[in-house]
């Protein structure tokens, strides 16, 4: 039995996960939850922060906020529980602590835990290669719900990141075009944010060359598919040793089974 903690519990995502995992892993349980809303009745004691937690667990899922991670890491690091990190909106300074974390205990942070998604970082790479050979300018698009605190998404970036990487880094990330009056550099990556309404999720990425234009879309009509990676990546970490790992990881090992 995988024994959780749901750091976020009574959060939207939160809400989902316990669904997930209480109706549909006969191998996992919710032992105890984190979150400084305590208007939900839970089956499970749940501590305002994770500091004050006093149950052994053996994974923490993360969806959370930011300033949250500074004290989910301090408690992972001193309990040595894995901890399959969701929240998006980090500093630099936090990801460089995760990274520094992830030496003494097992981290798997992702920017968007969908398989689509993680399979749309591999395919924007391969046809980057391709494509910007043939001067095509690249754009990214990105749609979320009006309740989103971040932007751009944490998953535009890393689409951003996989297609800058395929290209040896020479892209740059162009987020406001409004305050300059000039064409469009050809080393340009546009990346746009959309927020309304309650769009779970969408990311366009663009290619447009003279006379055709490519598009890879994906759409997320509901938290389920985020939430359902977060329990596959939860499986595969939480008997992993100290390290920093990703969704690619957990899909290729899935494959292997």
């Amino acid at each position: 039995m995988v024994r959780v903690i749901l750091h976020g519990c009574n959060g939207k995502m939160g809400r989902v996960l316990d669904g997930i995992i209480s109706k549909e892993e006969p191998n996992m349980e919710v032992v105890a939850g984190v979150d400084p809303y305590d208007g939900i009745s839970n089956p499970y004691p749940v501590f305002p922060s994770i500091k004050d937690c006093t149950v052994d667990a053996d994974v923490i899922i993360d969806f959370a906020s930011a300033k949250a991670v500074d004290d989910l890491l301090d408690y992972a690091l001193a309990k040595k529980v894995p901890v399959v990190l969701c929240t998006t909106g980090l500093s630099p300074e936090q990801i460089a602590r995760v990274g520094e974390a992830s030496k003494s205990v097992a981290i798997l942070r992702s920017a968007n835990m969908s398989l689509g998604i993680n399979l749309l970082l591999q395919l924007v790479k391969k046809a980057a290669v391709v494509l910007s050979e043939s001067g095509f300018d690249i754009e990214i698009v990105e749609r979320h719900h009006n309740q989103k605190l971040d932007a751009p998404s944490g998953t535009a970036l890393a689409l951003a990141d996989s297609i800058n990487d395929a290209l040896d880094q020479s892209l740059e990330y162009v987020f406001d075009r409004s305050q300059v009056r000039k064409k469009r550099e050809k080393k340009e990556l546009g990346i746009s944010a959309v927020r309304g309404g309650s769009i779970v999720g969408e990311h366009e990425i663009i290619y447009a060359g003279l006379d055709e234009v490519i598009e890879f879309k994906h759409t997320a009509y509901s938290k389920s598919i985020f939430a359902k990676g977060a329990v596959s990546a939860a499986k595969y970490l939480y008997d992993k040793g100290p390290g920093l790992y990703d969704m690619q990881q957990v899909i290729a090992a899935q494959t292997e089974e």
